[in-house]
């Protein structure tokens, strides 16, 4: 074995040797770093799950430095090197932007599933759309829209000139306009998927088409997605394909956030003892917080994690009141979430800049200013490599009790934000923060409903998920009260060099 991977431990050890045997007949060797020619064969599945704290990330990146070692270029969607005739690849990927700067943050090459497998396919009628609100092109007729709600758009583009906005005026979403997803047509050789228990049955099935050699890293104790009905992919695997790691690596430093963590797998334990638990955790430990209200402060940096839709959408516009935000404009240091980039086929060469750069859908990101020019924003992309980015956004403040969200300015066309003093749990899954707040009441309602999801009370996925994506110190918020905020918000913990402000021209979509 390498010796950069001695320090694995037994179990971690045994199913680094398992993806060597996985690896072996494809001709891929990390055992003693060669490439050979592939023997052939079946298509390969391998599954390496573990709860919080068993590992998983550690492994998968000895197992990465092992491959680059046997000699296999690493895929990303910025780069993917000359082709050659003996040429091997490996992807690292993940669902999320969030979880796959998790993995770059710790060394590993990590990308998204959709920036190396697909690319959007739009509905021709969003160009005819956009045509005629331009004045490029007639009236058009489309099925589902009414006159009444076109001539809206029409109206708030003339105020606006925007079309991504003028199309929410007519009751569209972002998603309506893309059809599908082209898949990539040329194969990789093997891909190690981050946070499995993300992925649904079409991008399991596309990526096993791609990737003759599959690794993935699953919990099987977070979130299943929605559509999934309460199971994960690697759950469905022969029972030889899917590999345990046990061991809690990161107990080895007494962490109170993973005791609590790990007490939900006990089918005994109801709710309120489960709090008893972190209320005695808090009085003995620093890094867990009985908390009477939401702290503020925190919001700016790290959302508070809900269950409710109406519970997040209610703490971000309590957020905005208490730092006096303007209905019309956003507060430098207010944090954003992306929803998505709102562009026309046409201006594909767009898409990739800002997608390079990090602004891809789910990605966290802290609004530093206005642009040089109307709806232009200038922005913090967290976690990526080059944050600083210049870009034209849709800002939508979603209002309670409103059907259609608030939208303080617009650019035509861009990057579409919502705001990201809260978020829900589910949207949680694959980002960590070094401090978490949890909104307890919200959670408190789960259990009260009875629901439960693969044979689990759902309000224990919801606990074990929302406290794990703590990495220093968990806040169990047990009121609805909001705090003062100590100082107005500010930018000045991030680090922002002035030339990189202008590295991207403000140029009109």
């Amino acid at each position: 074995m390498n010796t950069k991977i001695t320090q694995l431990s037994e179990d971690q050890a045994e199913a680094f040797d398992r993806v060597a045997e996985v690896l072996r007949p494809a001709g891929i060797d990390i055992e003693n770093g060669l490439l050979q020619p592939p023997q052939g064969g079946a298509n390969k599945t391998l599954a390496i799950t573990g709860k919080a704290g068993s590992g998983k990330t550690l492994l998968l990146a000895a197992l990465y430095r092992a491959m680059e070692e046997a000699g296999l270029d690493v895929v990303s969607a910025d780069y993917e090197g000359k082709k050659r005739k003996d040429r091997r690849t490996l992807a690292i990927l993940a669902p999320t932007n969030k979880a796959a700067s998790v993995l770059r943050m710790r060394g590993v090459p990590a990308t998204t599933i959709h920036r190396i497998l697909y690319s959007p396919v739009y509905d021709p009628d969003y160009e005819r759309i956009a045509e005629w609100l331009t004045g490029n092109g007639e009236k058009p007729e489309i099925e589902g829209l009414t006159e009444v709600a076109l001539e809206r758009a029409y109206a708030f583009y003339q105020a606006n000139k925007s079309i991504p906005a003028a199309l929410a005026a007519a009751g569209l979403r972002g998603s309506d306009f893309i059809t599908g997803w082209k898949r990539r047509d040329e194969p990789l050789d093997v891909g190690m998927i981050d946070e499995a228990s993300m992925l649904d049955d079409k991008q399991f099935e596309d990526l096993k088409e791609i990737f003759p050699s599959l690794i993935l890293f699953g919990d099987p104790a977070q979130l299943a997605p929605v559509n999934q009905s309460g199971t994960m992919v690697f759950e469905k695997l022969p029972a030889p394909a899917v590999l345990n790691l046990s061991r809690i690596h990161r107990q080895d430093a007494n962490n109170p956030i993973l005791d609590l963590a790990h007490a939900l797998a006990d089918p005994e334990l109801g709710f309120e003892a489960f709090e008893r638990m972190i209320e005695e955790a808090a009085a003995r430990d620093e890094r867990v917080v009985w908390s009477q209200r939401v702290e503020v402060d925190l919001m700016a940096r790290s959302p508070v994690l809900v269950w409710r839709n109406a519970t997040r959408i209610r703490l971000i516009n309590a957020f905005r009141r208490v730092y006096d935000a303007p209905e019309d404009a956003l507060l430098e240091g207010e944090p954003l979430i992306c929803d998505g980039l709102e562009l026309p086929l046409k201006h594909r060469k767009k898409r990739l800049d800002l997608e390079a750069r990090g602004l891809i859908k789910g990605a966290q990101v802290i609004y530093l200013g206005p642009g040089r020019k109307p709806g232009f924003s200038r922005l913090h992309v967290v976690g990526a490599e080059d944050p600083q980015v210049s870009a034209a956004s849709i800002v939508k403040i979603e209002m309670p009790d409103e059907e259609e969200p608030f939208i303080p300015f617009a650019a035509r066309m861009g990057a579409a934000f919502l705001h990201g003093a809260a978020v829900t749990i589910h949207k949680a899954q694959g980002s960590q923060w070094r401090d978490v707040q949890v909104f307890a009441p919200d959670l408190y309602a789960a259990a009260r409903m009875g629901r439960s999801e693969a044979g689990q009370p759902l309000w224990k996925r919801l606990a074990y998920v929302a406290i794990t994506r703590a990495e220093e110190r968990l806040l169990w918020v047990v009121r609805n009260r909001l705090s003062k905020p100590t100082a107005p918000l500010t930018t000045a913990d991030l680090v922002v060099p002035a030339p990189k402000l202008e590295l991207e021209a403000e140029e009109e979509l």
